[in-house]
């Protein structure tokens, strides 16, 4: 019984240093140290935040986080902010040996917060050009607003409009999406061709389409839409639109 009430105590002991030591591990961050004269921190992750401190040649600093192009780090002394890609791939590892950072991935694409990009194709017929700013409230769902000019034969057409997005399998190469969304469009035929006024008219349109994590921060986009312009005639218009671009997101 005693041999046995020492072997139980003797387990415990060793799963309590055992669970230490792992959370040890998972509390140990990479060290790196400042190569340049000086490293400077911002209060958040992009040039846009203030500098509120700078680290000075020689001192060691420990890589908390990584948020695309910026890492949160922390000093020997407890301060915490964030430091460009550019300088952090200027640091030495403590061995003295160059520090080697891992392109963007799909992770990172899957945690974007906003991305924009500019796209081209088809519009009833017409050629039509656009730009577009989303911001990702979560990998699936994001809101959009996209600015759009048609040019046809007889007419030229500006509309603008505001969608929701929804991305239901981000993590996949291909990955689809399904938005809907509503907008105002404003028609301007060629007065040289066609003796009519300019019209403004509301629309609701809904699209599918398919996004690709090219590298860098770079994706390519292509969606489908089927629009219905509501018009004060007794039938409202119906448009098919197809874009292919190329964005970057932050």
């Amino acid at each position: 019984m005693r041999i046995w009430r020492c072997l139980q105590r003797g387990m415990l002991c060793a799963l309590l240093v055992l669970s230490q030591a792992v959370g040890a591990e998972e509390e140990s961050f990479q060290r790196v140290q400042v190569a340049d004269p000086f490293v400077e921190m911002h209060t958040g992750a992009g040039s846009a935040f203030p500098i509120f401190h700078v680290v000075d040649r020689g001192e060691e600093i420990e890589l908390l986080l990584r948020r695309h192009d910026w890492f949160k780090i922390r000093t020997a002394r407890g301060v915490e902010g964030w430091v460009s890609r550019e300088q952090i791939a200027r640091t030495l590892n403590l061995d003295g040996s160059d520090v080697q950072l891992a392109e963007l991935t799909q992770d990172d694409f899957n945690q974007r917060r906003w991305e924009g990009g500019v796209m081209g194709g088809d519009f009833g017929g017409a050629a039509v050009i656009s730009t577009y700013a989303a911001y990702h409230f979560t990998p699936n769902l994001s809101a959009e607003a996209s600015l759009s000019h048609a040019l046809g034969d007889v007419s030229n057409s500006i509309f603008f409009s505001f969608n929701g997005v929804n991305q239901p399998f981000p993590e996949w190469t291909y990955s689809p999406f399904f938005s809907l969304g509503s907008g105002v469009i404003q028609t301007e035929p060629d007065a040289t061709l066609v003796a009519s006024e300019d019209r403004s008219d509301q629309f609701l349109r809904a699209g599918i389409g398919v996004r690709r994590f090219l590298g860098k921060r770079f994706v390519l986009r292509f969606e489908y839409d089927q629009m219905t312009i509501i018009t004060s005639r007794d039938d409202n218009d119906k448009v098919k639109q197809w874009k292919l671009g190329v964005s970057v997101f932050f």
